[in-house]
């Protein structure tokens, strides 16, 4: 297929170009009806371009024209056989994937720490997680991914499961071995949903990762928006359809019901643009990043009191590979948190990172960088080094995350159950209804319809404390919590 082509965009530009006299949504009228300063900012040819679906600029709802055109250039550059673009982010496409397949009361197998997106579809769906335990890091205190043979102890416990969902590469970088885990599940006839949120740019260079396409996955959510160039809040759901466990009609059909139908034709512009800058210019601009991110890596390595993993970390199932541009420094040894390293960081250096938890800080090194973006990191980090290093005593690493608790209520009957609100220190023993996680990563602690242990308590409080981003209830300060109204015994 002709990549340099972008049928949707280029609508846009001929549909702006001709003036039309707009009796339609969006109000402002090409800027005119907005803000002043705003317009300013933004600039006419953006404002001229957000538009609705007209009959010139199809119906993302129900593509027959350019949109259509767009998604099946947006196919052969990553390897599917259907792909439907998502204004709703990354987190509508995963919710459109566990949607698609899961019906009420259906098994789905599940790492623990999957994106709170993921237990959002599986409320919505009715199902029922079967959860795996990812690998721990006791190292640098983080989850991996789940393993092979984890995943053969689940599905051969529950061979009536729906999917398998496999999260690849996970938030820092880390991958199993996703063709292995996908040949297992399909000997049971279990397709197999990728969460590939922050994996965009694995589909287009050797020395990343294995992209789930090319490992036989059925359905895969992939963040063009992360790393791949597109603007925030427009990603890509990709189909292989030939093993004949994703009906792609039915996908159209969920996704649409997930989707605004206000859709942004800027966000769809953007990601027809980065199709063919992808597509184009894929491999060079993934080499780039790499390059900077591994000498990034050589040079951390070489500041006293901070590590990089980088090859080194490969070598068991759950670490069979991983994505250098992925830059995890752990600060440990500098005695300080991740988060006080966040925080460091923006208030002396102006930079801001992906993440914080306790022992590390996550920077994403993009086809955005450059050699002197990559500087001022280095430049920071020495800086760091020399203000904490043998100043303060080294952290001792405690991997202290509690075991999975037990679900003793399908998620979304908990989510819609009878509730009350008491205190959260008081908790133990009572049904949760509603989520608490940290974000980002957004990986759930406790979700609706797990018991509540001492221990979960105790856990989350100590990251409250030292200011880590716990969210999810409706209580922002975390003192209160929903939890099922227990029916009183009668004598």
């Amino acid at each position: 297929m002709d990549h340099q082509r972008t049928p949707l965009f280029t609508a846009l530009k001929k549909h702006a170009e001709s003036n039309p006299v707009q009796f339609h949504i969006p109000g402002h009228k090409k800027g005119v009806g907005t803000d002043q300063e705003f317009r300013q900012f933004i600039g006419d040819n953006a404002l001229s371009i957000d538009l609705i679906n007209i009959a010139p600029l199809d119906d993302l709802h129900q593509p027959t024209g350019v949109i259509e055109e767009a998604q099946r250039l947006a196919a052969d550059a990553f390897g599917a056989d259907y792909t439907f673009f998502s204004v709703q982010g990354t987190s509508g496409a995963i919710m459109t994937m566990v949607m698609s397949i899961c019906s009420p009361g259906d098994k789905i197998i599940v790492p623990r720490n999957v994106h709170k997106s993921i237990m959002s579809a599986i409320i919505f769906a009715g199902a029922k997680p079967v959860f795996i335990s990812p690998a721990r890091d006791a190292n640098l205190g983080i989850d991996h991914g789940i393993t092979t043979r984890s995943v053969k102890r689940a599905l051969t416990k529950h061979p009536d499961a729906k999917a398998v969902l496999v999260i690849n590469p996970t938030y820092y970088g880390i991958c199993a071995d996703l063709r292995e885990i996908v040949e297992l599940a399909h000997s049971f006839r279990v397709p197999v949903l990728v969460d590939e949120a922050h994996g965009v740019l694995i589909h287009f260079h050797d020395q990343l990762p294995m992209s789930a396409m090319e490992a036989g996955a059925d359905m895969a959510a992939t963040s063009v928006h992360k790393l791949g160039g597109s603007m925030t809040q427009s990603s890509i759901l990709n189909l292989n359809v030939k093993n004949g466990y994703v009906n792609p009609q039915r996908v159209q059909t969920i996704i649409s019901m997930l989707t605004t139908t206000s859709t942004s034709y800027i966000l769809l512009a953007s990601l027809d643009t980065s199709r063919r800058n992808l597509a184009l210019n894929g491999h060079k601009i993934a080499e780039e990043a790499i390059r900077l991110a591994n000498y990034a890596r050589d040079a951390i390595n070489e500041i006293p009191g901070l590590y990089c993993f980088g090859d080194d970390i490969l070598g068991d199932e759950a670490t069979f590979d991983y994505d250098p541009t992925k830059v995890t420094v752990h600060v440990r040894h500098l005695g300080i948190t991740g988060y006080e390293t966040e925080n460091w960081l923006r208030e002396h250096y102006n930079i801001e990172v992906e993440l914080s938890d306790m022992y590390n800080i996550l920077c994403l090194v993009t086809p955005g960088d450059t050699q002197d973006t990559v500087d001022i990191l280095l430049a920071a980090l020495r800086r760091l080094s020399e203000q904490y290093y043998n100043v303060n005593e080294a952290k001792e690493l405690i991997v202290k995350i509690p075991e999975i608790p037990q679900l003793s209520l399908i998620p979304r009957d908990a989510f819609y159950g009878d509730t009350e609100v008491i205190p959260f220190r008081e908790s133990a023993g009572r049904i949760i209804a509603e989520f608490i996680y940290v974000y980002p990563p957004g990986i759930p602690i406790l979700l609706p319809g797990e018991v509540i242990s001492q221990e979960n308590i105790d856990y989350i409080m100590e990251h409250v404390e030292v200011g880590l981003p716990v969210k999810g209830p409706e209580d922002r300060s975390i003192q209160h919590i929903k939890v099922i109204v227990e029916t009183e015994a009668i004598f």
